[in-house]
C-alpha cells in the first residue's frame, strides 16, 4: 500500500493511527500541501480533490477521505477493530469521530486558514481566534459526551477506536495554536492514554520521514 500524505495534515494523521493500530505496511509518499504540492498535475490527476490522505492498495484501488479510508480499513483488516460490536456502540464512536472531523477540522484546516488570511485578509490575530474559538466549540462537545455514563480509558471502552483516531491529532493540531485545553480534562486523559501506545507515536507529525520544525 502506498499512503499519500502530508506530516501535519490531520486528516492523514488519522489513516496513520488506523494502519499502526492494525500493523499494516505502507510506503510514506509526501505531499507538501503547504507548498502546494497537492495542486501539481501529477497528483491532482490522481486526486481531483487536491486534499491528501489518499491510500492506493496493492491492487491498484485509490481510496479518498479518511473516515473512509479508516472504515475500509476496519472492514478489510478487522483485528484489532476500530469499531465496537454492538450498534449503539458503533453509533457513538462514530458521532465522537464526527465531532472532529466534521465540526472542528473542516473550519480550521490549511485551506480554510489559507483563505482567511489571503482572501479575506484577516490578520494572524483574527486567524489564530477563528482557529481556537472553533476548537473550544468542538471540545466543550467532546467533552460532555466523555462525561457520560461509564467510562473508560480510552474515548469509548477500553480500547482504541476511530474516535481515538481522530481526536489524537485535533489534539496536536491545537496544542500547536496554543488552545487552552484545560477545560477539558476527561478528552485529554484520553489523549495521555493514546499517547502511551507506540501506535500512536509512531503515527505522530514528529516521526513522520516529512517532519519539519
Amino acid at each position: 500500500m502506498k499512503l499519500y500524505n502530508y506530516f501535519r495534515s490531520s486528516a492523514s494523521f488519522r489513516v496513520r493511527i488506523a494502519l499502526a493500530l492494525k500493523g499494516l505496511q505502507y510506503d510514506y509518499v509526501p505531499v507538501h500541501l503547504a507548498k502546494g504540492e497537492q495542486k501539481q498535475p501529477e497528483f491532482a490527476a490522481l486526486m481531483p480533490e487536491g486534499l491528501v490522505p489518499m491510500l492506493e492498495t496493492g491492487d491498484g484501488l485509490r481510496l479518498t477521505q479518511s473516515m473512509a479510508i479508516i472504515e475500509y480499513l476496519d472492514e478489510t483488516h478487522p483485528t484489532p477493530p476500530l469499531l465496537p460490536a454492538d450498534a449503539p456502540g458503533r453509533a457513538r464512536v462514530r458521532a465522537l469521530s464526527q465531532i472532529v472531523a466534521c465540526e472542528i477540522h473542516p473550519l480550521n484546516n490549511l485551506r480554510v486558514l489559507k483563505y482567511l488570511v489571503h482572501d479575506l485578509k484577516a490578520d494572524d490575530g483574527a486567524k489564530t481566534d477563528w482557529y481556537r474559538h472553533w476548537v473550544a466549540v468542538g471540545l466543550q462537545a467532546y467533552e460532555a459526551r466523555m462525561a457520560e455514563g461509564a467510562r473508560g480509558t480510552y474515548s469509548h471502552g477500553d480500547t482504541p477506536s476511530l474516535a481515538d483516531c481522530c481526536l489524537v491529532p485535533q489534539i496536536f493540531n491545537a496544542q500547536r495554536f496554543d488552545c487552552d485545553l484545560t477545560p477539558y480534562p476527561l478528552t485529554m486523559a484520553v489523549f495521555q492514554a493514546c499517547m502511551q501506545l507506540p501506535a500512536f507515536q509512531q503515527a505522530q507529525p514528529s516521526a513522520c520521514p516529512d517532519a519539519e520544525p
